[in-house]
Parts: structure tokens; C-alpha cells; sequence
């Protein structure tokens, strides 16, 4: 069946507890949906998943088109424009205090029982 070695981290096993605890994951939580990385791309790609966005995002792409033309191109992007900022800055925030809470819960002493 299945095996578990368990290593001290005390004394002359530090090396070997560091070098083994590498290879398995941590417990930290982790309840955000953002890096820095890839918060743009992410958000964007969760925002035009709604409908609203998508027929204001259809409105601009065909005021491009000169035969259809209603309005300056740039004023049928401000609708499109102010709600994505606004959705993006509402939902970093909210993202942010995921990490804060995430970091406080992981830097919580625990006890350790022992026989």
C-alpha cells in the first residue's frame, strides 16, 4: 500500500526536511481569482461573458462601420468604457480583500499536538 515519511524539522534533518517538503504542496488557502498577471485578461474575459457588455461591445464595433455610422466612434465607447472600469476597480478591491484575509488566516500560529 501507500507509505508516509515523516521528517523532523529540528536539528540535522532541517536539510533533508527542506529538501523534501519541495516536492509536496502547501497548505496555505489561497480564495483569490487574480494575479497581478493576469487580472486585465481574466476580468475581461468574465466581464464580456455577460450579456449587456456584449450588445454595448456590438454597438461600438458597428458604429466603426462608416455606413452604419450613428455617433462619433469615441462617444459609443464611453457607455462600454465606464462600466468595465468600473466593474474592474469593484472587483480588484473586492479581490484584494480576499488577499488580505487570506494572509491573516495563513499567518495564524496553530498548536501542535504531541504525545
Amino acid at each position: 500500500g501507500k507509505h508516509r515519511i515523516v521528517i523532523p524539522c529540528l536539528g540535522h534533518f532541517k536539510e533533508e526536511y527542506e529538501k523534501v517538503s519541495k516536492l509536496y504542496m502547501n497548505n496555505k488557502i489561497r480564495t483569490t481569482r487574480y494575479t497581478l498577471l493576469n487580472f486585465l485578461p481574466r476580468n475581461l474575459f468574465e466581464q464580456f461573458h455577460r450579456v449587456a457588455n456584449l450588445y454595448f461591445l456590438f454597438l461600438v464595433v458597428l458604429n466603426w462601420v462608416p455606413l452604419v455610422e450613428a455617433f462619433q466612434k469615441e462617444i459609443t465607447m464611453l457607455p462600454l468604457l465606464g462600466v468595465l472600469t468600473i466593474i474592474a476597480v469593484k472587483d480588484g478591491l473586492e479581490d484584494y480583500s480576499r488577499y488580505k484575509m487570506d494572509k491573516q488566516i495563513n499567518n495564524l500560529v496553530t498548536k501542535v499536538y504531541r504525545r
